[in-house]
């Protein structure tokens, strides 16, 4: 833990080890990119020091259906948090849908382990308070990570506040079992993400992939697919630069 705390003071700190370009050639969406590509590089340190090596020996310990069963487990938990921001985007009929995949998943599918829902049809929805923002007008906000939490925006930061109001069957689940949960879900979420490493740590810019590919995976996730998904090998080339790229910081938050 001393070695750790180490590290992470060494990384904050270490402001030229990741040179942000001058305020004129950012990012429209990233005028804290200072910040942010340091705040990366610390996050980066904890995952590798400690959340990555979990995530690995999570998928050779757990067989590829237990793996499947706790995803399925922490996706149904979060159902009301879908159900309240469907409702709050004028969606009534996706959040009486998402309330039967609910109640089918928690009883036939014992507490959410088995996804009977999707077998039977029943579209899965993910949706939270700063998709719902998206919807009410605030289409964009600038980039931020958020210590420990990884990429977000200011818009999507503020969200997880009333989400985590709306998320009271994750508190009872919480109160009832054990906190320890919280770290498991910490964890699946890792390894599912573990088949990107390759691909940032050979991106000519690792900030530029990973802040480029989860701004156009968010804004395809607000669009309701509506937008393309992330072309991660075009990324991967060194003279690729987004669209937005070069531009004056907007004045959105």
């Amino acid at each position: 833990m001393k070695r750790l705390i180490i590290l992470l003071a060494a990384v904050a700190l270490s402001g030229c080890a990741t040179t942000a370009p001058p305020p004129e050639e950012r990012h429209a969406r990233d005028p804290w990119e200072p910040y942010n590509r340091n705040m990366f590089q610390v996050n980066t340190a904890v995952d590798r020091a400690l959340i990555r090596p979990l995530a690995v020996g999570y998928g050779k310990v757990a067989p590829k259906p237990v793996r499947h069963g706790v995803r399925n487990f922490f996706n149904n938990i979060r159902s009301p948090v879908d159900q309240v921001n469907l409702v709050l985007q004028g969606r009534p009929g996706d959040a009486g849908r998402e309330l039967v995949r609910f109640l089918f998943n928690s009883t036939i599918g014992v507490g959410g382990l088995f996804d009977i829902a999707s077998h039977g049809g029943i579209e899965d929805y993910e949706e939270d308070f700063g998709q719902t923002m998206a919807v009410w007008g605030w289409e964009d906000s600038r980039f931020f990570i958020i210590p420990l939490l990884g990429p977000s925006t200011v818009r999507d930061g503020l969200g997880r506040v009333p989400d985590g109001y709306a998320d009271f069957v994750w508190r009872w689940t919480l109160e009832e079992t054990t906190y320890g949960l919280i770290g498991l879900n910490v964890i699946q979420l890792r390894h599912s993400l573990l088949p990107l490493d390759e691909d940032i740590r050979s991106a000519f810019d690792p900030y530029t992939f990973m802040r480029d590919g989860w701004l156009q995976r968010r804004g395809h996730a607000i669009a309701n697919g509506e937008s393309a998904l992330p072309d991660y090998e075009a990324f991967l080339d060194d003279g690729w630069q987004s669209p937005e790229d070069a531009g004056e910081p907007d004045n959105q938050p």
